[in-house]
């Protein structure tokens, strides 16, 4: 009898649950669940808009429906399918996205006292509230503790998990106070599915600690109460009430409760694995190796590597993160991404495109994406920087913004269009550039997410850029199908599941296409990406001594050159 397992992924507006085959990785149904609760799911303020956070209820809501109606779907197709075939559970979920609980593991804007308070909620990954707090933690641990910055770039970002609760100790002392512990969603959710909630009982994920709140063996795990209390006396005391051991997600987090079996119609032998963030496990469905890059592209992009752990590693200066374990077992996970990338396409066409290009928001990308795709690369004379939310990697800085330079009263709207997509490509390859410095080689580029499989022009203008070919996982879901590989091994051979996750992925993953690079076009994107990269050390280091007076001369020279031999 064939044996199914389900992924569950939490993204930034909707919750999706996937039911995979476990023999041959075939995707049987999916149902998505979109957060009721604030806009497009999210808690948002118009006095503040680096505020982000989340309805921890809307979680609950979308588990039930979306797995309930996944396996509806899943009878309507598979005539054979049975409930009682589902072996294990999987989640990724964002991150770093903490929120704040009680003694049982409660969240403490489940209280009456906090059901409306923001600061109860879940700290969205992209709320930037507490980019002041991070420079603190930047500033105090290169003084005191240069180690707890090593393994994550140099530089500790308002994306994570200790300057989200350092702020809302400065903002919400009485809530901070009331507060027990805090916990990552991606270690909440398999918590409530296997009815273990008590901070002290849930088994955190290494993805999450490792990566966001400064956790390694090397200095005994967290950071220390002497590092805690000289950031902000009484932080100190929450340290012995988060955890002490972590674990990566092969490891069963325990079965199906009772109560969460009768709600699915599921057994409560269902193994459930233990949590990580979607990017991770998105590269683990991408069918990740050594040497190759997976890039998870929707809104923002995540970069994910892995690393054998045997051989020795450097620390990579800029990245999000170099974690052992935090993408599968035996291997270092290293992480890296851009803070936008769909976003900004989004913004252009909400904002900035005339009604000429259609009337919705799908024509619109549909026909500047037919008009760009006719322009050569430096045709358009232009060149944009992509940090429209800041820079995530290498330069980690929210305050940096974006920028368009080189237009004329001449200039299109897809043509700048087009410079937005070879801006997010030329902050590809810088991410590429400053991974190899460190001697990790890059072969392989696999993309997937939404925007790998449904913009052909952005696919070809990245191979044309960084110069190597961009291949497309064939799952359009890979974040869902990771969580699903895990939940496969977590559930272990001996119940229809897999030993390890490289022979999951062997059976459970592939490819689509690849598009490769146009060398001719790649010699015109190496003119322009030197541009780029002068913009990015001017505006975005500071310490960058030179002119830029060179910059729009040369975008013009390129421009004439390509128009010339059109």
């Amino acid at each position: 009898m064939s044996k199914y397992v389900i992924g569950l992924d939490f993204g930034t507006n909707s919750c999706r649950s996937l039911v995979v085959r476990v023999s041959d990785g075939k995707e049987i149904a999916s149902h998505v669940f979109p957060y009721p609760s604030g806009k497009d799911g999210v808690i948002i303020d118009s006095d503040n808009p680096n505020l982000a956070r989340q309805n921890p209820a809307d979680y609950l809501l979308g588990i039930e429906s979306t797995i309930k109606e996944a396996l509806k779907k899943s009878k309507e197709i598979e005539p054979d399918f049975n409930n009682n075939d589902v072996i294990g559970i999987g989640i990724d979920t964002t991150g770093s996205s903490p929120m704040p609980i009680d003694e049982n593991g409660l969240p403490m804007c489940f209280k009456e006292k906090y059901n409306d308070n923001p600061n109860a909620m879940v700290w969205l990954w992209k709320d930037h509230t507490s980019f002041q707090e991070a420079e603190q933690i930047t500033e105090l641990a290169s003084k005191i503790r240069p180690q707890y910055l090593s393994k994550i770039g140099g530089k500790y970002s308002s994306e994570w998990f200790w300057s989200k609760i350092l702020h809302c100790k400065n903002v919400d002392p009485e809530l901070f106070n009331e507060t027990y512990s805090w916990v990552e969603i991606c270690d909440w959710i398999p918590a409530v599915l296997i009815g273990k909630t008590k901070p002290a009982e849930i088994k955190r994920s290494i993805c999450a600690a490792g990566h966001k709140a400064m956790y390694n063996l090397q200095w005994g795990g967290l950071p220390d109460k002497e590092f805690l209390t000289s950031l902000s006396p009484g932080l100190e005391q929450l340290r012995d009430r988060l955890y002490e051991n972590t674990y990566s997600a092969e490891n069963l987090a325990g079965n199906l409760s009772k109560e969460w079996a009768e709600k699915l119609g599921l057994s409560e032998n269902v193994a459930v694995a233990v949590g990580a963030f979607d990017a991770h496990m998105g590269a683990v469905g991408a069918g990740i190796t050594e040497e190759t890059m997976v890039k998870i592209i929707g809104t923002s992009t995540c970069d994910i590597m892995v690393w054998n752990n045997q051989k020795p590693l450097k620390d990579i200066e800029g990245v999000c993160g170099i974690v052992d374990g935090s993408v599968m077992n035996g291997y270092y996970g290293i992480e890296a991404g851009q803070s936008a990338v769909g976003d900004i396409l989004l913004w252009f066409v909400n904002y900035l495109t005339p009604e000429k290009y259609g009337s919705s928001v799908e024509e619109k990308f549909i026909n500047l994406e037919k008009a760009a795709s006719e322009l050569l690369p430096g045709e358009s004379g232009l060149l944009a920087l992509d940090w429209n939310n800041g820079n995530r990697t290498i330069l980690v800085d929210v305050r940096l913004s974006g920028l368009l330079i080189g237009q004329t009263l001449h200039t299109t709207p897809h043509e700048i269009y087009r410079a937005l997509i070879e801006a997010t490509a030329f902050g590809a390859l810088t991410i590429i550039d400053r991974i190899e410095e460190y001697g990790v080689k890059i072969k392989d580029v696999v993309n997937c997410g939404g925007l790998a499989v449904k913009n052909p022009l952005m696919m070809q203008i990245y191979a044309d850029v960084i110069g190597r070919p961009m291949k497309i996982s064939k799952s359009e879901q890979t974040p869902a199908l990771g969580a699903a590989i895990f939940a496969a091994v977590a559930a272990g051979k001996q119940n229809g599941g897999y030993d390890s996750v490289k022979d999951a992925q062997a059976a459970m993953t592939s490819l689509s296409k690849t598009y490769y690079p146009n060398e001719e076009y790649h010699k015109t994107y190496k003119k322009l990406y030197a541009l780029y990269r002068q913009l990015h050390d001017a505006f975005g280091t500071k310490n960058w001594n030179g002119s830029l007076f060179n910059v729009m001369k040369e975008l013009l020279d390129i421009r004439d050159e390509v128009r010339m031999k059109k």
